[in-house]
């Protein structure tokens, strides 16, 4: 089972999630993307609730705060996991996110405080265990310092591209890497 682990603001229904989602139904790989509560507590419960209801085994996907929840939840649980664009320093780099706001799915509102900064801090991991880490960054991503995410995860498998945004273009370029990195099987 791939959980795919979107960042903030976005959704299970964000462009990722869909080109995974039609690419793991393609291949017969099980594939979620849950759309997450904006509370990171209530976002972390959700997919430790969901990783321990599998009797499959379970393999990470994150982008960007996604990628800071997958890192987390690859310590606590011995996971393998994707780090798309990773929000690394999450806590701090959502600072400047203080007050409302918006899903880019729906375009609504919601609160974001001091509180939710908080709860990131509470899911940063010291030393992280790099073999289970491969690392997909972008240099040109818009949003976050690539060479944060590059620097903490030095000795961890990665793909560093020159070009490219916060989305991460191309991504499905990488899935057949992807596929391999979790070493899950075709169901044929």
């Amino acid at each position: 089972m791939i959980i795919y682990i979107h960042g903030f603001g976005s959704s299970g229904e964000a462009s990722k999630a869909k080109l995974l989602r039609a690419y793991c139904q393609e291949k017969g790989i099980a594939f979620i993307a849950p759309s997450l509560p904006t509370i990171p507590d209530l976002a972390i419960n959700t997919l430790s609730e969901l990783i321990e209801s599998y009797q499959e085994p379970v393999y990470l996907m994150g982008s960007s705060l996604g990628g800071y929840y997958a890192l987390y939840l690859s310590d606590k649980y011995n996971l393998k996991a994707v780090l798309i664009n990773p929000a690394v320093n999450a806590s701090e780099t959502l600072e400047r996110a203080i007050g409302h706001g918006v899903n880019y799915y729906d375009n609504s509102t919601y609160e974001w405080n001091e509180s939710h900064l908080e709860m990131l801090e509470s899911y940063e991991i010291e030393e992280p265990n790099l073999e289970n880490i491969l690392l997909l960054l972008q240099k040109g991503d818009e949003v976050l310092d690539y060479e944060e995410a590059l620097d903490f995860l030095e000795g961890a498998k990665m793909v560093v591209e020159e070009g490219g945004n916060h989305s991460f273009e191309g991504l499905d370029r990488h899935f057949t890497t992807i596929q391999r990195f979790f070493g899950v099987a075709l169901k044929l």
